[in-house]
Formats: structure tokens, sequence, C-alpha cells
């Protein structure tokens, strides 16, 4: 026990300072997007237009200052703070250096960033969720212990202790209020004691105390050498200046930089001064939407003045101040201290990614509506077949088990990946793990799901359905099932890695299962050449094949006819359009599909969570 408090004395003395101090500087950064534009019959002129976020923000914050970016919704405040964390895609111009150097995947290990809405997930609690967090952000040089510890060490520093064994909860799901939720956020980045921390509106919902106790405490990690960029919306006065630093944005364009204290007067130095005393965020709000007390006065160029004042009275000092910044000692600080991309090992990665993925969807695994749909679906098979030995019924039987079990994973699968995708952005864009750590672990959690069931039904229909009692053809057909299930819930998660949003893919599913069923031999013996293709890509027909396989002989004989004959096996018309040879190349069938959904699906992945340049 007294082990632990020291630990945890030693983790909460790391945020006091940080450890490679990062100047962050940026000039003349402009960035253009080409609005989308929808329907067939728009005019190819304005849809080439590019529209213009941002135009030609300069500005350089030292470590141990604040700034703030202040603006009205529109401004280009969020835009600005994503381009600067390195995670904004497009055309993106202009010059962005950290201590002298362009943006790179290390610098992620130094970087922090918390965006607007709180990305956890709802089931795990606060101490769960941060420990994971430490568990996989942290550097391997340090034990498990120590990264326990760093996490309770944050839980105490953020005043979390009371809420530490709440769940986070959801919109769906009761848990720990908004205020505690930002700070849980703030505590993940702070894991890492970050050189650099970025904030998208940390005070946005909460009230006055609560925003105040979350900037008093980036106020702390501040003075521990850490360079800190938030954007806030309209914070009170005593928030207010409590930032080093100032950055006033209208429609993209710099209004004010420099030091907070001095916002007020430059502004009355320039002619706009509030008739009575008000808080010095909303002056410059009103400012920035170009109102001031005088109606009559034109919005419009009001806020060109502002823009011609800045470049006239500021923009000199800022591009002065940015050419005295010598970074070249920093430039070498960063050097030396440079670490690997990846904080821990791949086997350590998807340890901790398959623990809390377990942790995370225990209550969704082995849910009640899902065990009992598969009961209720094996208690009726096994009476509508009990104890048939007409070879039409069990071909029907096989089918069945073929179409069932080549629509149930496939449809649970395709709800993988959409729903955790902005926790898979927010992680991956901060350099928390690899993408085939993460990969691995879900589909290895996935697996005890996606077999138990299955093997349950098989277990319930096969001995009831007067299939074949032998113990070779029940573990052949369990194989078959099992085989099947896989490959099928391969096929779910490629869609839903492509297509991302749940209703089209179940759509698409749908279509693609139906097409697979149709041509698979069952319901129509004699398929057009046009079209008969589509078996040859049909997981449903090579599931069908094997199952047929794993009861019947070429040379096996059944009762036909009115009177008392015997026919082949091999002749019944739903065996023959499928034939009873060919097991060998069904199962290298499926073997290729079965890699091959699963590696597009991964090859899709890699698309989240990557800025493109």
């Amino acid at each position: 026990m007294e082990d632990i408090q020291i630990t945890q004395l030693e983790s909460a003395a790391i945020f006091k300072k940080t450890n490679f101090p990062v100047t962050l500087k940026f000039e003349n950064v402009v960035y253009k997007i080409k609005p989308k534009t929808e329907g067939m019959f728009n005019n190819s002129s304005k849809s080439q237009e590019e529209k213009i976020i941002l135009r030609g923000i300069t500005g350089i914050v030292f470590p141990g200052e604040m700034l703030a970016m202040l603006g009205p919704s529109g401004s280009g405040k969020t835009t600005l703070l994503t381009g600067l964390g390195g995670r904004l895609s497009g055309r993106l111009e202009g010059t962005i250096t950290y201590n002298g150097m362009p943006f790179k995947n290390a610098m992620k290990r130094y970087t922090g960033f918390v965006t607007q809405d709180d990305v956890l997930y709802p089931h795990l609690t606060v101490t769960e969720t941060l420990v994971y967090t430490a568990l996989l952000r942290l550097p391997k040089t340090l034990s498990h212990m120590e990264k326990v510890a760093h996490a309770e060490a944050v839980i105490s520093q953020l005043g979390l202790m009371k809420c530490k064994d709440s769940i986070i909860g959801g919109p769906l799901l009761r848990g720990i209020s908004g205020g505690e939720r930002k700070r849980v956020s703030i505590g993940q980045e702070m894991l890492i004691n970050p050189s650099l921390l970025f904030l998208d509106e940390p005070t946005s919902g909460l009230d006055s105390t609560t925003a105040q106790k979350i900037v008093s405490t980036l106020w702390e990690l501040v003075n521990g050498g850490r360079t800190i960029v938030m954007t806030i919306h309209q914070p009170s006065s005593r928030l207010f200046y409590m930032f080093h630093k100032v950055l006033l944005l209208s429609e993209g364009n710099p209004l004010y930089f420099g030091r907070g204290e001095d916002v007020m007067a430059y502004f009355s130095s320039i002619g706009f001064s509030p008739s009575v005393a008000m808080n010095p965020s909303d002056f410059l709000l009103d400012l920035a939407n170009g109102v001031i007390d005088d109606p009559q006065e034109d919005q419009a160029s009001i806020k060109q003045t502002l823009v011609t004042a800045f470049k006239t009275n500021l923009l000199d000092g800022v591009k002065e101040e940015l050419q005295k910044y010598d970074d070249s000692e920093d430039h070498e600080k960063l050097q030396k201290g440079k670490l690997d991309r990846w904080s821990n090992t791949w086997w350590n990665e998807s340890v901790v990614l398959f623990r809390r993925g377990m942790k995370e969807r225990k209550h969704d695994s082995f849910s009640f509506l899902k065990v009992g749909q598969v009961l209720i679906v094996s208690i009726l098979c096994a009476m509508l077949w009990w104890r048939s030995s007409d070879i039409q019924d069990q071909t029907g039987l096989m089918f069945f088990i073929t179409s069932f079990w080549g629509f149930y994973p496939l449809f649970q699968a395709i709800f993988t990946f959409p729903p955790e995708r902005m926790m898979l952005e927010k992680e991956r864009s901060s350099g928390m793990y690899r993408l085939s750590s993460y990969f691995m672990s879900r589909i290895v959690g996935d697996l005890p799901m996606e077999l138990v069931l299955p093997t349950v039904f098989v277990i319930i229909t096969y001995w009831t359905t007067g299939l074949k009692q032998s113990s070779v053809n029940f573990f052949s057909t369990l194989f078959t099932v099992l085989y099947g299930v896989l490959v099928a819930q391969g096929l779910g998660l490629a869609i839903g890695a492509m297509i991302m949003d749940l209703k089209s893919a179940t759509v698409l599913a749908s279509v693609i299962m139906l097409s697979f069923t149709l041509v698979s031999g069952f319901f129509v013996q004699h398929v057009p050449s046009f079209i008969s293709w589509l078996k040859y890509i049909s997981l449903s027909q090579y599931t069908f094949k094997l199952l047929i396989g794993s009861q019947y002989e070429a040379d096996e004989m059944y009762h036909c006819g009115i009177v008392d004959a015997t026919c082949y096996v091999h002749d019944f018309p739903a065996i023959k359009s499928v034939g009873l040879g060919g097991k060998a190349i069904s199962v290298v069938a499926l073997t290729i599909m079965l890699v091959g959904y699963r590696l597009l699906a991964y090859l899709v992945l890699t698309r989240i969570g990557v800025t493109k340049k």
C-alpha cells in the first residue's frame, strides 16, 4: 500500500512540468474547401467555386502560454485548431511548425487533443476509462502499476474521486455529469504529459463554476511549461483574464492577436470601445459580428474596418515576433528526445484492447434477445423436422441452416465498426495504437458470440431432426456451419467498414445475401448461364454443398417414386444441382473468402483517423 502511494506521488509530480517544451508557430494559414453539391442538375461553374474558411492567420504561442481563440459560430475557430493539431484534411496552405519542424507522426506523442464532443465508452467507469488509456498511451518503459498510478493521479488532480467508480453513461444510459465527462476527456490527454495541448470548446455547456475549475486546471498545466491552445465561445470575465494570448476571428479573418490584457486598449485606440462596462469576451464577439452601439453602421463595413486595422497596426508586430524567435535550440531538444512511433508492443496493445472491448460489450455479447432468438429457432427446427428421414425434408433443413447462419452473423457483423467510428478516429489520430492490433482484438473478441450460439443451435437441431446419428457426420456438420459463420461475419465486417452507415449497409447486405441464396442451387436448379457465375462467389452455395456432403455419399440410395423403389442420392434434384463432389474446392473457396473479406475490411479501415495531406 505504501509503495502504491509513493508511485501515485511520483505520478502526480510528472504533471508539474513538461519534458519537451514546444513552441507553436503558424504563418499565413489559409484553408479552402470545395462545397459539396447535391443533385444532378447543379450549375457546374458554381460547384467548382472554392470556399475560403481561413484567410491568412499568423501567430506564435510559446511554452507556458495559453492561447484562446474567440469568435462567433462559423468564424473558423475549430478549423484552425484542427489544422494546428495536424488533423485537418484538404487544402491547408501556409506554414505551421513545432519547434521549427513540420507535423510528423512522432509529434503525436507530445500532443493532446480534446474534441468538443466527448467520445467515450458509455459502459466503462471513469477509472476503467483512464486506466485503459494509460495502458495504451504511456510508454512500455513504465510498469503496469506505474501506469495505473498515473491514472489515479489524474483522477485526483481533476477532482474525479467522487465519481471514479461511476460509469460514463450515454444518451440512453445514466452516468456522470457533463462537466465530469469533459474532465475525463481532458484527463485522457493529460496522461501522456503533453507538451502541446489543444482543446475545442472545453467549457461548452458547463456552468461558470465548473468552467472555472477546468480552466484553472489548464492554467496549472501551462505553468509547467506546456503550450495550450483552445477555442472558447463566450468565457466569463474571470476566465478571459486567465488567457495569456487571444486570437479573435471573424469569417476566417484575424481581428486581433496579442496579449489578452491589451485587447480592450487596442480596440479603444482604433475607435471601438464599449459604452458601458461589460465582459470583454461579449464585447469582442459583438465586434466580430460587426455589431456596435450605433445601429446605423453597416456590419460588413465594420468587419472590414477591423480587418484592415489588424493588418495595419498588429500584423507586422506579430510577424516580427515570429522572426525574432530562434527555434534551432528547441529543434535539437525535440530531436534528442525523439521517441518511437508506438508506445507499446503490438501484443500489449492487442491484449489491452481485447480486455477493454470485452468489458464494454459484455452486456451485449450474450444478451437475452440474441440468445433467445437462437434458442427459439433451434426449438422450432427440432419440432418441424422431428426425426424426419425424408430426403426432401433433410435437404430443406440444411438449406435453412445455410440461410439462417448466413444472414444472422452477417447482420451482427455489420454493426461492428460503424458505431465505433468516432472512437477509432479519435484514438488513431492520437497515435494510441496500431490499426492491426485494434482489428485483431475486435475480431477475436467477437468470436465467443459468433461461435457459441451456432454451436448450441447445431447441438439442439442435429440430434432431433433425423440427420445421421454419427459423431463424424455431426462434427462435419458443425465444422461447416462454424466455417460458414466466420465467412459471413467477414463479409459483414467488410460491408460495415466500407459503408459506415447502418441503414445503407443493411440494404446492401440484404441484396448480396439474397443473390447468393437464390443462385446456391436449391430454389432454381437450372440457373441461366448469363447469371450462373454468381454461384462461384456465393458463400451460401459452398456452405450448402459442404452440408450436403456431410450427410450423403455419392453411391448412397434413398426411397423414391410411388412404388417402393430406390434411387441414387446424387440424382435427387436439390443435390444434383450442387453435386456431392468438390468438397476440397468448397473449403478452399470459403478460406479465400474468410481471409479476403477480413483483409478488405482492414484495408478500408486504414483511411479512418489518418489525415490526408
